[in-house]
């Protein structure tokens, strides 16, 4: 599983890079702050959800520490998706928030 860490990721993100980042925490833990330009897919609702994702566009999968968005990962690569895991999740990350 491709992985990146929170460090990297913000470097994406103060450089402007076109990323589509899919945070798989609750609503609860999510109107805490979602990292900006994330959109809100719980993991729970994935499946159900999955045409909201494009095949052709890499995804990096956010979740509290990293386990969820692990297993997210770990079930669209099954299903041919590029996707990478944000290493230590919302826990680890010092990025600006929205709320």
């Amino acid at each position: 599983m491709k992985t990146i860490t929170t460090t990297e990721l913000l470097e994406k993100v103060d450089a402007n890079e076109d990323l589509f980042l899919v945070d798989v925490r609750e609503d609860e833990e999510v109107a805490n702050g979602i990292i900006p330009g994330a959109i809100h897919i719980p993991l729970g609702s994935l499946p159900e959800r999955i045409d909201e994702l494009d095949k052709t566009k890499p995804y990096i999968f956010i979740c509290h520490a990293g386990g969820r968005s692990g297993s997210a990962c770990s079930y669209l690569s099954g299903l041919g998706y590029d996707v990478t895991n944000m290493e230590g999740g919302m826990l680890a990350w010092e990025g600006e928030l929205e709320f």
